[in-house]
């Protein structure tokens, strides 16, 4: 029997109910995957509280590794005994669980270099830093970004990344600890916004002139102090909603701040080509794999606590990333 986390109905953490199922076998084109280590990510609170509304019941979480027990017909890319990883959406959801069916084609081969406890604590948070870095701007030498959430599990892998394509790094935390955490990790600067106008912050450290990109993690609460910290033509890049959805607004305001650019993109959209996935993952896996970039598990849980797991998370406690370890 293997054990899961499951969920009956959206709300709070304590509708997360730990379960034991039969798995069964792989059918055609799925792979049984006997997990090692599973990554708790915000993205799985949003399905939790009916942010991203999914069928009732079920299972919960999107990234995990592994080893492949067993693989249905069809499978051709890994075979029995093969170290995987994956992450997506809603083709993997139910990754709190020792054990489970999935489809093959979100499965990425892991390179021995790699920890299965590592995997879990990087792979969406990895393939997200991949993207923003390589794909969303042309970032060039002495560019500077505003990064919200310097501290957490993508804000410290994208204030490594940015330091090696040599930007200029802003970060913004929630305490005087986790400025210490953002600092050493590639911050050249921390705003602490419980006490900072981050704004006005940001014009004072660029000489009034903004920086070229924001990564905006949070939503709602920072929304318009991103947007004017933006230099002219400037790019808001909308990657998260911790702090709610941000508010409707007219896109004259962009015009208004500067002829601004905006995004908001998706983690899915830039996977879903095979070639270009294999490509961010065979990038992150070489900077990981070789030291350029360390990546921090901070919380460690198992598959019982995942109540506890979610509240840590909601309520800013957590730095870095977490993993369940099975």
């Amino acid at each position: 029997m293997a054990q899961v986390v499951r969920f009956y109905e959206t709300g709070g953490p304590e509708v997360l109910r730990f379960e034991e199922v039969e798995v069964g076998d792989p059918g055609p084109g799925e792979v049984r995957l006997r997990h090692v280590a599973v990554g708790l990510n915000y993205a799985d609170t949003y399905f939790r509280n009916g942010t991203y509304p999914i069928p009732m019941p079920n299972g919960m979480g999107v990234e995990a590794a592994g080893i492949v027990a067993a693989v249905g017909e069809g499978v051709s890319h890994v075979a029995v005994g093969d170290r995987v990883t994956y992450t997506g959406f809603l083709n993997t959801l139910g990754a709190y669980s020792t054990e489970r069916l999935i489809s093959a084609a979100p499965l990425i081969k892991l390179p021995e270099s790699i920890s299965f406890e590592t995997a879990a604590a990087m792979t969406m948070r990895g393939l997200t830093s991949a993207y923003l870095m390589r794909r969303i701007h042309d970032f060039k030498p002495g560019d500077s970004i505003l990064l919200h959430a310097a501290a957490g599990g993508v804000g410290l892998i994208v204030s490594q990344w940015a330091k090696l394509l040599g930007l200029k790094v802003i970060g913004t935390v929630s305490s005087d600890a986790k400025a210490e955490v953002a600092r050493t990790h590639g911050c050249d600067h921390v705003i602490n916004y419980s006490h900072e106008d981050v704004a006005k912050r940001v014009r004072e450290l660029t000489d009034n002139v903004g920086v070229n990109v924001v990564f905006d993690s949070v939503g709602q609460s920072t929304f318009m102090g991103s947007l004017d910290s933006l230099k002219r033509r400037g790019l808001m890049v909308c990657v998260g909603t911790a702090s709610g959805p941000i508010p409707a607004f007219n896109p004259a305001l962009l015009a208004m701040k500067g002829s601004l650019f905006m995004t908001r993109p998706a983690l899915a959209d830039y996977i879903a080509d095979p070639a270009e996935k294999a490509d961010l993952a065979g990038e992150l896996f070489d900077l990981v794999g070789s030291g350029r970039i360390k990546i921090e598990i901070n919380q460690h849980y198992s598959l019982q606590d995942a109540v506890q797991a979610h509240r840590d998370l909601e309520s800013r406690k957590t730095t870095g990333s977490s993993i369940f370890v099975i």
